[in-house]
């Protein structure tokens, strides 16, 4: 299979292996704009609170930045979507352990402890954080499809996709505001979404 190559958001394993050099700040620029987003969404589905999930995602791109070197990615025993997300559980964890503490209840320091919360964190919304994690994962690759897509594209042909599909204004509307006919809309909506629904694929291939 040819390489799949994507100027807007790197595969997974040409970004893994540039950011093991420390010295690429470009790379870790990338990753951090990638995916801060993601992990920001799912601590806060969790039950987080903004301050909260703000720490989530500077502690989770801390811990990716030590632990990369070790990480060989085998798509046979694990995915990088699965190790990052293993990385924010275990950053979410913390900070209900921090809260408790802050309440005055028991100090749990035990490895035990720990893992016993990582299988166990509070979800007000009553939806595990697996299922959060994989909720904005599938977001977070549609929007970058999204922007992918917007830099190859004709910008008055976006913006009637913007419009009728995004922002779901009523077709005549759309073609009331930018004076389009409302066929163009059509096709602009139909050439537009069979490349998201493309960048998505790709972004599939070489992410999870």
């Amino acid at each position: 299979m040819p390489e799949i190559r994507n100027d807007w958001l790197p595969t997974r394993t040409s970004l893994l292996h540039r950011l093991k050099q420390w010295e690429d700040q470009e790379s870790w620029r990338d990753f951090f704009n990638t995916y801060w987003k993601l992990i920001y969404g799912a601590a806060v589905k969790a039950g987080l609170n903004d301050a909260e999930a703000q720490d989530v995602v500077q502690d989770t791109v801390i811990a990716v930045a030590k632990k990369i070197e070790d990480f060989k990615y085998d798509p046979a025993l694990d995915s990088f979507k699965g190790w990052l997300l293993y990385l924010t559980r275990k950053r979410i964890a913390l900070h209900y352990r921090k809260r408790e503490r802050d309440r005055g209840g028991p100090a749990r320091d035990s490895h035990l402890a720990l893992a016993a919360e990582l299988e166990n964190i509070p979800d007000p919304a009553g939806v595990d954080l697996e299922a959060i994690w994989n909720e904005e994962w599938e977001k977070n690759l549609t929007d970058a499809a999204l922007a992918r897509v917007k830099q190859q594209v004709n910008p008055k042909h976006f913006q009637m996709f913007n419009f009728y599909v995004l922002k779901q204004w009523p077709v005549k509307e759309v073609a009331k505001t930018l004076d389009v006919t409302v066929a163009q809309i059509y096709l602009a909506k139909h050439r537009i979404s069979a490349l998201v629904k493309k960048e998505v694929k790709r972004l599939h291939n070489g992410l999870i």
